[in-house]
């Protein structure tokens, strides 16, 4: 995933910053408690599509690095 383009998607819930998952492939909402697929490279960022995160998925999640 590209860092810039990764600056750029934010939550559509939440409006909130996403992080991205390698080893799954998915852009993930903390603050929703929601991960997107990235299918063939593009992010799917519909509700609908997004499955529910556990608490122990968020608990592997390194801290996230404030924004400058």
């Amino acid at each position: 995933m590209d860092p810039k383009l990764l600056e750029l998607l934010v939550c559509p819930v939440t409006k909130g910053p996403l992080d991205y998952v390698r080893e799954k492939d998915e852009l993930m909402s903390r603050s929703a408690r929601l991960a997107y697929p990235v299918r063939d490279g593009i992010p799917i960022l519909i509700e609908s599509e997004a499955r529910a995160v556990t608490e122990e998925e968020l608990a592997t999640l390194p801290p996230r690095t404030p924004r400058v």
